[in-house]
């Protein structure tokens, strides 16, 4: 998937300890037009991108010591019933962990083996706790709106 190839590299380029959220949020949005037709006009998507590239040079350095763990209190399915994986050892935080789970969960549920970058967008927004959300935020992007337009479609 090109989208996990480029937040790996995000990742790698800004520092960080850990690919999150907002690292799958912005290759999704450089690789995935259909992901960025979600988006109310071309001046939000634009308010985005502005947004992720000031983190990547360094609004986001609050974030390189920390883990993003805002889905580690909901496992899901896949996971219930064992040990939580150590995040520092897979480069995953929770959160991206769990929406790459949760894309690929929508997919299956309409018989398809690949997840397609809208469903990891729809559920990178509809996690309010996530890096993701609090650049969308930002960017006044409002999360449950572009969750519900992608669900329209």
């Amino acid at each position: 998937m090109t989208v996990v190839t480029g937040a790996r590299r995000r990742a790698l380029r800004d520092g960080d300890r850990q690919i999150d959220t907002a690292h799958l949020l912005h290759s999704l949005l450089e690789s995935d037009p259909e992901a960025g037709a979600a988006f109310e006009g071309d001046h939000q998507l634009a308010r985005v991108l502005g947004y992720l590239v000031q983190r990547s040079i360094g609004y986001g350095l609050r974030w390189q010591r920390s883990v993003e763990d805002s889905a580690a209190g909901r496992l899901l399915p896949a996971v219930r019933g064992t040990e939580p994986p150590d995040p520092r050892a897979s480069g995953w935080s929770p959160a991206a962990s769990a929406a790459l789970e949760e894309a690929f969960r929508r997919a299956a549920e309409r018989g398809e083996a690949q997840a397609r970058g809208v469903d990891l967008l729809a559920v990178i927004a509809a996690d309010a706790e996530s890096r993701a959300v609090e650049v969308l935020r930002r960017a006044g992007v409002d999360p449950a709106a572009l969750v519900a337009r992608i669900g329209e479609r």
